[in-house]
């Protein structure tokens, strides 16, 4: 058996989504990590397929939301059918200050322009790669991987992810519980091409049901526009010819199923039945059957071992959550595992991991499974808060453990809360204004963003936090109110752009003069008065479990 030494800081089990994700992510603030899937190939199957704006916005902090953007398609909304009429249209409509709006782009595509970005930062995926087992100690963890040429490796790392689905390996050697239950029906899905002229809305995803006189759901059709004219992922029902047993050996029935698939003939039959308006199929590219549980995990990790994304979480594929929740559990991990890795903070940090997110996929689960099967016209909810917390921008931590206390008005962002994009940025130079996204890319650590007018405050307010930047890789940069001169220099030891749109003020709704940190994953990390700014600093790094050194 090969033995490898500690070379890599992080050790990833599983290239889907999520995996790339926190491979990207760790690469991006300079750790070390192998990423290693069983597969020989990325798989050419539409599975997840929608995106969240969410998604796009911590994929546009890496710098990977351009190449996204140029290959989805826009998801626009969905119209529901119920026995033949129309009963409702949800239109996925957000406020005019959300950057990204909801798309839709196969899971294969996704994967690809993951790993295309991870490969330009120095890492491939090591395919027909196995983890067979692990062990873990005080001071790192023991892996034994089998690789593609049948060869065993013995690997030692600092920290093991395990992003490996459903049947997570990394979890069951854990020996994490996963709670929860299937569901009876089974759905085949299928990715196939429609009339040019079928008359659907450019954009918008069909649930056709057919109800029984007592109200039970006994059909259903859902179609997801995919990039390519006339183009679905459709799932339906199963017919009775199609259906079979359980094979799974540990009792999780859920996703892919590995025998044949339905044909044509099979979805033709359904749309036939359901569909509003006749259409002819044609181009099936695969098919599947697949199977739905819900289940989560009693906890996101142990010592030095974590779970993300199915590993961790699964549930009805309603609302496209599963794929968009795992990646933001991997973005919400990489950015701590970096501070521990490089000694910047202490291991005790990675226990916010589960108290931030366990709640966050628990609210999900359950969420899914009621929308699954009563839909979202029976959600209490008001439709503008039931779109934003469809498009992830509502999930925040203001009671995990890392939450500052709040400051400023009580319907302003506060600590744990997304950080709000905004538009309308200026400098003196650039003849176009930006957005905070443009400002915050490719700044993998945290950002303080200082608001006030130029003057002594702000200006010892920043030289205040970059006195900081020694004990915590801090970004420092200063928004100045739209009033004042928008070609004035303005020499502040810092990079500074004026909220010439007001936009800043009216989103962040600053208590005067008022500083900000943005955690690397877009949460708001503190709030403060610009006058406290040392102090503020000094209690967020606090908060941090003091630094051991790398380990």
């Amino acid at each position: 058996m090969a033995h490898s030494g500690t070379t890599t800081d992080v050790l990833i089990v599983g290239a889907g989504p999520v995996g790339l994700s926190a491979a990207a992510d760790l690469r991006r603030h300079g750790v070390r990590c192998r990423l290693v899937d069983r597969l020989p190939a990325r798989l050419p199957y539409a599975k997840a397929v929608g995106i969240q704006p969410r998604t796009l916005e911590v994929w546009d902090r890496m710098g990977l939301v351009r190449a996204v953007l140029e290959s989805a398609v826009p998801m626009r909304g969905q119209l529901t059918y119920v026995n033949g009429r129309e009963a409702a249209r949800l239109d996925l409509e957000l406020p005019p200050e959300v950057p990204y709006g909801f798309a839709a782009l196969p899971q294969y595509e996704t994967e690809r322009l993951l790993e295309e970005y991870l490969a330009g930062l120095g890492t491939v995926i090591e395919r027909g790669t196995e983890l067979v087992s692990f062990t873990q100690d005080p001071d790192g963890v023991t892996a034994r991987l089998r690789t593609a040429s049948g060869a065993d490796e013995e690997l030692r790392v600092r920290y093991l992810v395990g992003c490996d689905g459903a049947h997570s390996i990394v979890r069951k050697t854990l020996g994490l519980s996963y709670e929860g239950g299937a569901f009876p029906d089974t759905y085949m899905l299928g990715d196939v091409e429609t009339d040019a002229d079928w008359g659907l809305p450019q954009g918008y995803a069909l649930r056709s049901e057919h109800r029984a006189d007592d109200g039970s759901l006994d059909d259903v059709l859902v179609c997801i526009p995919l990039p390519g004219a006339g183009r679905y992922r459709m799932s339906m029902n199963v017919p009775p010819e199609l259906a079979a047993p359980v094979t799974a050996s540990d009792g999780v029935a859920h996703g892919l199923d590995g025998g044949d698939g339905p044909e044509l003939p099979h979805l033709q039959a359904v749309v036939d039945r359901l569909a509003p308006r006749p259409t002819r199929l044609s181009g099936l590219r695969w098919s599947s059957v697949f199977r739905v549980s819900h289940r989560i995990v009693d906890r996101y990790g142990e010592g030095r071992v974590f779970v993300a994304g199915d590993a961790a979480h699964i549930h009805p594929p309603t609302g496209a959550q599963g794929m968009n929740t795992g990646v933001q559990d991997a973005a919400n991990l990489a950015w701590k595992l970096a501070l521990v890795v490089r000694g910047e903070a202490g291991p005790a940090l990675l226990g916010s991991y589960d108290a931030e997110r366990r709640p966050v996929g628990e609210e999900v689960v359950g969420r899914t499974v009621r929308h699954s099967t009563r839909g979202f016209e029976d959600d209490p909810t008001d439709r503008r808060t039931l779109i934003l917390r469809e498009a992830q921008l509502l999930v925040g931590y203001r009671d995990g453990p890392l939450a500052d206390v709040p400051y400023g008005p009580v319907d302003a962002p506060q600590p744990g809360d997304r950080a709000p994009d905004c538009a309308g940025l200026t400098t003196p130079i650039a003849a176009y204004p930006l957005r905070l996204l443009d400002v915050l890319r490719r700044r993998p650590g945290h950002v303080a963003v200082l608001y006030g007018a130029e003057g002594a405050e702000l200006a010892a307010a920043a030289a205040e936090a970059r006195a900081c930047c020694g004990l915590l890789p801090l970004d420092v940069l200063a928004v100045l109110p739209r009033t004042g001169d928008p070609q004035a220099p303005v020499s502040l030891g810092v990079p500074a752009y004026r909220d010439a749109a007001g936009e800043f003020a009216r989103l962040y709704l600053p208590d005067g003069a008022t500083g900000f940190v943005v955690r690397p994953d877009g949460q708001l990390a503190a709030r403060f008065p610009l006058g406290g700014t040392a102090a503020a600093l000094s209690g967020y790094l606090r908060a941090l479990p003091v630094p051991l050194g790398p380990v």
